[in-house]
């Protein structure tokens, strides 16, 4: 699974992981629909820090489709009301 954390680059994650990650990935559309901006933030970071440890960087030259998009560290709640929603990033 190639997964683009934007701003950054991409990363061939397993796709044994998703499982894990789509449960942050849901966690991470309740804090944001419940408003909770502190524990958001910590979710989004936990979410980008399990691509960044269990995935490949790829090399910038290796551009790829994308099987999801990630949105940067410093995205904002507000922002964030508009990409988590319904089943979030991952659908599954």
């Amino acid at each position: 699974m190639i997964i683009r954390i934007s701003e950054e680059g991409q990363y061939q994650v397993p796709s044994s992981l998703f499982d894990e990650l789509n449960v942050i990935d849901n966690r991470i559309v309740e804090l944001v629909v419940n408003g909770n901006e502190k524990e958001y933030k910590a979710e989004l970071l936990n979410l980008l820090n399990c691509i960044r440890s269990n995935g490949k960087k790829l090399d910038d030259a290796d551009i790829r489709e994308s099987d999801v998009i990630v949105p940067p560290d410093d995205l904002t709640l507000k922002e964030a009301r508009e990409i988590f929603t319904g089943d979030g990033l991952l659908e599954g």
